[in-house]
């Protein structure tokens, strides 16, 4: 059984400009067909072991919380803390598992700016 934490006993809300903003990006962009076109180039780990890299779907997820939102890296990562949308949208329960890290975020976006993204985008 899958405990939950704090953030999901809340019972008043209200959905905000950035949940929505959010839950309509997460049904506009085909995330899976995404992460998809660019997997083949997405780092793996090698023979000698080493650290297994984020989940392509959710590094993407974070990477365009930063375009959307003109957060920089440590910025996005003080957001996935703040924010319980953003932490939702990207798939991430501090419960379960811990956020990435800015250095990690750096690096999917010099991976993903030297990839031929916009190329993969326009085929759509």
């Amino acid at each position: 059984m899958k405990q939950q934490t704090l953030t999901g006993f809340e019972k008043y809300g209200k959905t905000t400009r950035r949940a929505q903003f959010l839950a309509d990006m997460d049904k506009i962009i085909p995330w899976t067909e995404l992460a998809a076109a660019v997997q083949s180039a997405y780092p793996k780990v090698g023979e000698s072991g080493g650290r297994p890299p984020i989940p392509l779907e959710r590094m993407l997820r974070i990477y365009f919380l930063q375009l959307w939102f003109n957060l920089s890296d440590p910025a996005v990562e003080e957001a996935l803390y703040d924010s319980v949308a953003m932490r939702a949208f990207v798939g991430i329960d501090l419960g379960q598992r811990a956020r990435p890290m800015r250095r990690r975020c750096a690096s999917f976006a010099t991976f993903w700016s030297a990839t031929s993204w916009a190329k993969c985008c326009s085929r759509r």
